[in-house]
């Protein structure tokens, strides 16, 4: 993946795979932590931002996600 703008740090590579870029082997990101790194970078709190579905508030990050702080200036 690709971020670039906002605060985020130019230049800076986050993670390894392995020698045929198949599977990640250092600093696995879950999807989560992609989700709420990308709000954070976009001015939003992903612990706050939730809507009522079905009954039960739902949030994009669900109950996990953490902003990679390493990423941002």
């Amino acid at each position: 993946m690709w971020l670039a703008g906002g605060t985020i740090n130019g230049g800076t590579t986050y993670g390894e795979t392995d020698e045929f870029g198949f599977e990640a082997v250092a600093d696995k990101v879950h999807l989560h932590d992609l989700h709420a790194t990308i709000l954070h970078a976009m001015g939003l709190d992903h612990e706050l931002l939730s809507w009522f579905h079905q009954g039960r508030e739902e949030s994009l990050t669900d109950v996990g996600g953490h902003v990679i702080q390493e990423l941002f200036a």
